[in-house]
């Protein structure tokens, strides 16, 4: 729970497992900033996406899967212990988009900036179906969906982009 009046996280001494799981769901606190959490948890994601990056394009598919399953987990957990829907502090979402976005697409400073600013764009506008996974799915669902749909198409332009600008080195 929330203490607004104290300017701390909790009213009660929450016991460590779930501490822990709110450590997680807020991007090891990078979810507390006080302006544009979703930034932060999603640049804080840009080492694990160059280290996805090197496996391949399978297994970084298949990397990005496997952590997009536990995030559902623990952002519907952390959910209802912070006793807010899509709590901002919640950044594990944007961590598993931008996972999803740079699945398969090779890594290079070029293509991490385009990747981190089209995630982001297609994660505050929302294009269908991501504002609609957003309202129908409940719980860590509905939280993480719409940003692996936001992935989606960020990973897609990038491809896109690179088919076009194969030349110049992207």
């Amino acid at each position: 729970m929330l203490d607004k009046e104290r300017g701390g996280l909790y009213k009660r001494r929450m016991p460590f497992a779930e501490r822990l799981v709110v450590f997680l769901a807020c991007g090891l606190g990078t979810g507390r900033a006080s302006f544009a959490p979703g930034t932060f948890g999603s640049l804080l994601a840009l080492p694990a996406c160059y280290g996805v990056s090197l496996l391949g394009e399978a297994a970084s598919f298949a990397a990005a899967a496997a952590f997009v399953l536990p995030a559902v987990w623990i952002a519907g957990r952390a959910e209802s212990l912070l006793g807010r829907k899509d709590d901002p502090g919640i950044v594990i979402d944007e961590m598993a988009g931008m996972l999803i976005t740079f699945a398969g697409i090779p890594f290079s400073p070029e293509s991490a900036l385009a990747g981190f600013l089209l995630f982001r764009a297609f994660d505050v506008l929302k294009p269908w179906p991501a504002r609609l996974i957003e309202r129908r799915l409940a719980g860590g669902w509905g939280v993480v969906l719409d940003d692996v749909a936001a992935g989606v198409y960020g990973n897609l332009v990038l491809r896109l982009a690179r088919g076009l600008l194969a030349g110049a080195g992207f």
